[in-house]
C-alpha cells in the first residue's frame, strides 16, 4: 500500500508539482526542507514506468533548478546582512547559512555543483555566492553545470535504474528511503568532520 501511495502521490503532483518543489528548494532558502533528491530520483524511476516523459522531466528540471539559483543568488545578493542579523526560528537557522559559507570557502565555485548533492547546503550555498558577490559570469558557468549534474543526473539515475530492477514498483519505497539516507551521507560527513577533524582555531 506505502508503495502504491507513493507512486500515486509522484503521479499526483505531475510535472507542475516536481518543478515547482525543485524551483522552491533551490530558490527560496525557507523550502531547505524539502526532498529534492528523492523527488527527481522517484521521478525518472516513475519515467521508466512510462509514467512521466523522460524527454521532457531532464529538460525541464535542469532548467528550473537554473532558475532557483539564480533567485538564490539574488536573495544573497539583497538579504544576506539581514538573514545574518536575524534570529534563529523554524524557518531559518544561522547556523545552515554559517555551514554553506565553510564549505563555499573551501570549494569555491565548485561548491554550487557539490552542494547540489547534499541537502540543506544545496538550498544555502548559491544564497552564499550572492551575498560575497560572486562573479556572475561565473556563477552562471558553476550554476549551469550543477544543475546537469544535479537536476539531470539523479532524474537520470533514477530512469535508467527502474530499467535494471524487475517489478521496480513493488520496491519503489525501500529504494526511495535509501536516496534519502544516500543524500544525507555528505552532510553528516562533513558535519562530523567539522565538528570532530578540524583543528580548533587559535
Amino acid at each position: 500500500m506505502l508503495n502504491i501511495d507513493l507512486i500515486h502521490l509522484v503521479t499526483a503532483i505531475g510535472y507542475f508539482g516536481i518543478l515547482l518543489v525543485v524551483f522552491l528548494e533551490t530558490g527560496i532558502f525557507v523550502c531547505f526542507f524539502f526532498p529534492g533528491d528523492s523527488l527527481l530520483f522517484s521521478a525518472g524511476l516513475l519515467a521508466s514506468q512510462g509514467v512521466f516523459k523522460i524527454w521532457i522531466l531532464v529538460p525541464t528540471t535542469i532548467a528550473v533548478a537554473i532558475l532557483g539559483y539564480f533567485l538564490a543568488y539574488w536573495l544573497g545578493e539583497k538579504l544576506g546582512g539581514w538573514l545574518l542579523r536575524r534570529p534563529d526560528s523554524i524557518w531559518f537557522k544561522k547556523s545552515y547559512l554559517i555551514q554553506a559559507k565553510k564549505f563555499y570557502d573551501k570549494h569555491g565555485g565548485k561548491s554550487l555543483i557539490l552542494g547540489r548533492l547534499i541537502p540543506v547546503v544545496r538550498t544555502f550555498v548559491p544564497i552564499v555566492a550572492g551575498m560575497t558577490r560572486m562573479e556572475y559570469y561565473r556563477y552562471i558557468i558553476f550554476n549551469v553545470v550543477g544543475a546537469f549534474v544535479w537536476g539531470g543526473g539523479v532524474t537520470l539515475v533514477g530512469y535508467y535504474f527502474g530499467y535494471l530492477i524487475p517489478d521496480v514498483g513493488e520496491y519503489i519505497l525501500l529504494i526511495v528511503l535509501f536516496i534519502i539516507l544516500l543524500s544525507l551521507l555528505p552532510g553528516i560527513w562533513h558535519a562530523v568532520k567539522s565538528r570532530f577533524f578540524n583543528p580548533p582555531s587559535p
